[in-house]
């Protein structure tokens, strides 16, 4: 019968002199503390078997040393274990104690005792009767039959390092190994080198035995837990030997059990075979993966556990249904993913992640297309580990890593986790929208921890919104060299001089023994240190234990950029310490679902001319915002002046909407605004201007008085002119009523559908008046001409289709139809229409940027950041077309003269005119050749339906113009090799001379990688079969980054060019 050990970890720290282990310490101290902390067995003795097994190319000298107070191990003749060969003894099966090998001993002529270089421990016998063996020496250490029936046991590096050593259990179930199989002598510092007279690398000794000082030993005022944290030193052993203890506290992952049952092999110098007999053989149980074996999303096992079940690596489900490559705690019931592959971009339903020998990881989905790979140093593969750190890696066939999760941090770091100079964590977009977000955690180059706004989709950082303030350019020994999550849930940067930069404390009462813990940066842009009860009886949430910044909203200023929520977005903080965004009064969200997306304003503030004051001072109104500002958006100053001055000048300025003012000065402010922020110490006040119609208590309007008067007497002089008015109208309507009640009939009848979509009719007239009877073009096409308008004082485009074709009336349904079911940021939004006898027009919201020909057929190249920023708005418009409105739609003819830019240059498709709509369980459709020449797939000109891909093959054509700022077919070049875009394009991609193709376009040529890409993209999209096209959806995860590009073939590209 066996008593239990009340203890949590069996490991026990040293808090004196210069060694930091139980086996260190004096023996009287640790016979006290056993037999205070423990119960000693009191059963009969029962034998365990150990195994030593020698594969070193060099002879060892094993020894063993026992805690006082245990039962010793019987007595062996065993002096030398030579290359190869093996030795078998038994110990009791509750002994406590080490193992080790001895290395380049030799037997002193004199007095006859063995001496060694390392591990030496003071005689020639196994069983070693000295207090400790010396230093650089590899520990094995155990603790036989104790708690729950269970054998603790380790491979221990916090006496330094001699041999590579691994302890395997044999029988006793589903155990894990552990060991130290590296060659730590090769990444050795050479002030820890033990070199020999011949020059030759022994071993690799502590820090603590090297330079003797308490934060190294952990004693003084380091042998608090808190204080005792692992040095840079006892990193580089971990991260050569991530299963082994390297600092006193390292139980969290490197501790193992078995049962009492098992008996155990050591192993010196492991070779391959016992590499994969270990790691691989073993399976998922114990969190090896082997080679060929793969997770399908959706169907059967979909995850790999690590030994002790914490975390699982696989696909996890997202709630629209598709699945995310990731890492997560798998044991509590909100499953946390802790990193992610791919760029956060998910998988569909059986997708399918394989390992493989020559190329890693890789992710493909249904259809085969790889998705994702690991990025892993040249080597043969052997195996993977899911480790109960969190970190899955890669293994080659001496357990070295050749990739590993933790190497590639997402946005959070988990215990153990450490980041580098120049490292970072990216936010993701939103809780299930883990694409790359708007936040990142940057440890610069200088040492410096800052966060940082990036822009997108440049990815360019603005300056830093916060910063821990870790560089010192005046002594370089303080500046930051690491980011480390420790052990013990202790975040900190580690200087050069040793010294640690104190981020978050580790707290006694929530032990990562008990909690699991994560350091987040969010897509709000804060970050936070939380932990979890591992225990499932306790209350199943995260809990924050810190937030930086306090107070996001306050603390930090964007000198650039959009701020936490996005231009024109109030930002308020809530009790968890996080953001909240609101739009003001007047405006709305951009995107409904993202609050941190940013407002745009309900109205338009145009400039009308004095002569016009009288109606705008019926039109807006100032209305007061308490403790409300946006400190980085002034125009204009005015100072010294009081609050009605200040108000009245933001009134009568078209370009004001809103001044802040204090003391006695006023701070103008124009659109966008930025850095909203509303909080009770903000001083001050805000006025903004606002549309009469949004019924709000208005702020006194300091034009009111004299125009109120005016008001009156226009308002008698119209009501007498209706009733004139309406007089004459009754007599009408009895003169005619028969003939307009015929029309109104077919009015009705056509204008049916439209009504229930909620457009405004206009009236032929009503639109005669808005364009001063068609005045001002804006442009023409194959069956309309564009006309700007003002409709309440909003600038609109409105589209006149006056060509009467047979089939215009079917048009003109098509295109309202689609467009009214429509709803998307890169889409022209329809405000209404008119379909009133042979009238048949459409009014627009107008895009002042007016059209992409426009922008990018110019003699000087248009900045490149924003021709990219276009392509991608242009593509997510079609994939929303193609994939996210209720009825799929086909546009049919994408072309630069279809797309339209706004005063932010957001791209936003237009001309539905030519759209097929889908049912939505229709793929293809058959219909008559439409599209422009030069942007028509080959489909049309074939006895083939069409399908979405038709507008792929579009969007190929335009990207290579967008990138090239050139039309795909340029009437000077007609007869010369670059006379079609599409064509030339491939030529260059093929003699690998891109560098022709973008002559003279020096910030594209700058990043030529990205170019590249997009020339791939584009032939992928111009290929003459369809089936070889990507969907639109596909063509956007490529043009982000998230999916990579393979080789293109040769598009084929004879029939291209046709069309009407």
């Amino acid at each position: 019968m066996h008593l239990v050990f009340p203890i949590s970890t069996f490991f026990i720290p040293k808090l004196d002199q210069a060694t930091c282990f139980f086996h260190m310490v004096q023996p009287g101290w640790l016979l006290s503390f056993w037999l205070l902390t423990l119960y000693i067995s009191a059963s009969g003795v029962i034998s365990k078997k150990f195994t030593l097994l020698n594969h070193c190319n060099y002879s060892v000298w094993p020894s063993s040393i026992t805690d006082q107070g245990d039962t010793p191990i019987p007595t062996t003749d065993i002096k030398v274990l030579r290359t190869g060969s093996s030795f078998t003894f038994t110990a009791p099966d509750s002994w406590r104690g080490r193992i080790w090998a001895r290395t380049l001993c030799a037997t002193n002529s004199t007095a006859g005792n063995l001496s060694c270089v390392t591990g030496n421990c003071g005689d020639g016998d196994f069983l070693c009767l000295s207090e400790n063996p010396g230093s650089p020496v590899t520990l094995a250490e155990f603790a036989l039959g104790q708690r729950n029936e269970l054998d603790f046991f380790d491979i221990s590096l916090v006496d330094g390092y001699n041999v590579p050593m691994r302890v395997v259990p044999i029988g006793g179930g589903n155990c894990s190994s552990t060991g130290c199989d590296a060659d730590v002598t090769a990444t050795c510092p050479k002030e820890l080198q033990l070199v020999t007279d011949k020059g030759q690398v022994a071993g690799c000794k502590s820090a603590c035995s090297t330079f003797n000082t308490p934060s190294y030993c952990c004693s003084g005022n380091y042998s608090s837990k808190d204080r005792c944290t692992p040095s840079s030193y006892s990193r580089i052993f971990k991260s050569a030997c991530p299963q082994a203890y390297s600092s006193p506290y390292d139980d969290a992952t490197s501790t193992f059990t078995c049962s009492s049952s098992a008996d155990y092999n050591i192993i010196f110098c492991p070779n391959t075979n016992d590499t994969r007999q270990i790691v691989l053989n073993q399976g998922v149980n114990v969190g090896g993966v082997s080679v060929g074996a793969s997770l399908t999303a959706g169907n059967g096992t979909n995850r790999w556990l690590s030994p002790s079940g914490h975390f699982a690596f696989g696909f996890y489900e997202l709630p629209d249904g598709l699945f995310l490559l990731a890492i997560w705690y798998d044991k509590i019931l909100n499953k946390t993913i802790i990193w992610y592959a791919n760029g956060g971009s998910p998988a569909p339903k059986g997708s399918r992640l394989e390992l493989t020998d020559s190329r890693g990881l890789v992710c493909s989905n249904p259809q085969g297309l790889e998705l994702w790979r690991s990025d892993s140093k040249s080597g043969t593969i052997y195996g993977g580990l899911m480790n109960d750190s969190g970190n899955f890696q890669l293994l080659d066939q001496n357990l070295q890593s050749l990739w590993e999760s933790f190497s590639y941090p997402t946005d959070t770091l988990v215990p153990t986790q450490v980041i580098q100079l120049n490292g970072n964590l990216s936010s993701r977009q939103g809780e299930f929208n883990f694409s790359h977000g708007r936040f990142k955690l940057h440890l610069q180059e200088d040492g410096n921890l800052v966060f940082n706004l990036i822009n997108f989709p440049s990815n360019y950082s603005y300056d830093p919104y916060y910063d821990m303030g870790t560089a010192d350019a005046k002594n370089q020994t303080n500046v930051g060299i690491q980011l480390i999550f420790d052990e013990i849930g202790f975040l900190y940067i580690l200087k050069k001089s040793g010294e640690k930069f104190r981020i978050s404390e580790a707290n006694e009462k929530f032990p990562t023994n008990d909690f699991y813990y994560r350091a987040t940066i969010n897509y709000d842009g804060v970050f936070t240190i939380s932990y979890h009860p591992k225990d499932p009886n306790k209350e199943q949430r995260w809990v924050t234990a810190k937030v930086i910044p306090e107070n996001i909203c306050l603390n930090s200023t964007f000198t650039n950029g959009e701020g936490v929520c996005g231009f024109n977005s109030i930002c308020t903080l809530n009790d968890e310490q996080r953001p909240t965004c609101n739009c003001p009064e007047g405006y709305s969200l951009i995107d409904q679902i993202n609050m941190y997306g940013g407002c745009i304003p309900n109205f338009q503030v145009i400039c009308q001319g004095s002569r016009h004051q009288g109606l705008q001072d019926d039109l807006y109104i100032m209305k007061e915002l308490p403790n409300t500002d946006w400190p980085k958006s002034d125009y204009e100053t005015l100072s010294p002046c009081n609050l009605q001055e200040c108000t009245k000048s933001c009134f009568e300025d078209c370009l004001c909407v809103l001044v802040t003012f204090e003391g006695s000065s006023c701070w103008k402010k124009k659109l966008p605004l930025t850095n909203g922020r509303k909080d009770p110490g903000i001083n001050g006040t805000s006025v903004m201007k606002l549309l009469k119609n949004n019924n709000v208590t208005s702020f006194p309007n300091p034009n009111r008085k004299d125009h109120h008067t005016l008001l009156i007497v226009i308002s008698i002089i119209l009501g007498v002119s209706l009733l004139v008015t309406f007089i004459l109208m009754l007599v009408g309507s009895i003169c005619f009523g028969f003939s307009c009640s015929l029309q109104r009939i077919k009015s009705i009848r056509s204008n049916k559908v439209l009504i229930e979509k909620n457009l405004r009719n206009f009236t032929f007239n009503e639109l005669v008046e808005a364009t001063n009877n068609f005045t001002e073009e804006l442009g023409r096409g194959s069956f309309s001409i564009v006309y700007k308008g003002t409709i309440d004082m909003i600038s609109v485009a409105v589209k006149r289709l006056d060509k009467l074709f047979q089939d215009n009336d079917k048009e003109f349904q098509t295109e309202v139809n689609a467009i009214a079911q429509t709803h998307h940021r890169n889409l022209v939004r329809l405000l209404g229409y008119c379909n009133e006898g042979q009238h048949r027009i459409l009014v627009y919201e107008f895009m002042s940027n007016g059209t992409l020909a426009n922008f990018l057929f110019t003699p000087l190249k248009q900045n490149w950041n924003l021709r990219f920023h276009i392509a991608l708005g242009i593509a997510k418009g079609l994939v929303y077309l193609h994939e996210e409105c209720c009825t799929q739609i086909i546009h049919c003819d994408i072309k630069p003269q279809n797309i339209l830019l706004d005063d932010q240059y957001n791209a936003k498709i237009s001309d539905f005119g030519l759209a097929k709509l889908l049912l939505i369980n229709q793929s293809r459709t058959e219909t008559g050749i439409r599209g422009t020449k030069g942007y028509v797939a080959p489909d049309w000109f074939k006895s083939a339906a069409i399908t979405v891909k038709v507008d792929t093959y579009s969007f190929g054509v335009l990207l290579l113009e967008i990138i090239c700022c050139r039309k795909n077919i340029e009437k000077e070049f007609v007869n010369e090799e670059k006379g079609i875009l599409t064509d030339w394009a491939y030529d260059c991609y093929m003699n690998k001379r891109l560098d022709i193709l973008f002559e003279n376009d020096f910030e594209a040529i700058n990043d030529m990688e990205s170019l590249k890409r997009f020339v791939m993209i584009a032939i992928w999209c111009i290929q003459e079969d369809p089936s070889l096209r990507p969907t639109m959806k596909e063509v956007l995860l490529m043009l982000e980054g998230i999916v990579q590009v393979s080789i293109p073939p040769c598009p084929d590209l004879h029939s291209s060019v046709g069309g009407n």
